[in-house]
């Protein structure tokens, strides 16, 4: 019996070789990077970005807060009240 060796099977041999090598290149990578130390915090005094958003509950003003010395600021006054922290809708 003998094998018949055609171009197509070579061609799908190739990719599925191909496709191999990406995955584990990709894999590998991945895990790499799980396995990074994680960063250090930054030096007291330096701005970290944040992501907090706050709402007056006199006046219905927001806020976005995307910069703070630490990763937990407390709440800007207005109105001569603290603003509440509310959620964000789509982030």
């Amino acid at each position: 019996m003998i094998l018949a060796v055609t171009l197509g099977n070579v061609i799908w041999i190739i990719a599925g070789l191909l496709m191999m090598v990406v995955l584990w290149k990709t894999g590998m990578a991945m895990l790499t990077a799980l396995s990074a130390p994680p960063v250090p915090p930054a030096e007291p005094g330096e701005l970290r970005k944040v992501n907090v958003r706050y709402r007056c509950d006199v006046c219905g003003v927001e806020l976005k807060l995307t910069l703070a010395p630490d990763e937990d600021p407390p709440p800007p006054k207005h109105c001569l009240e603290d603003m509440t922290e509310v959620a964000p809708l789509y982030d």
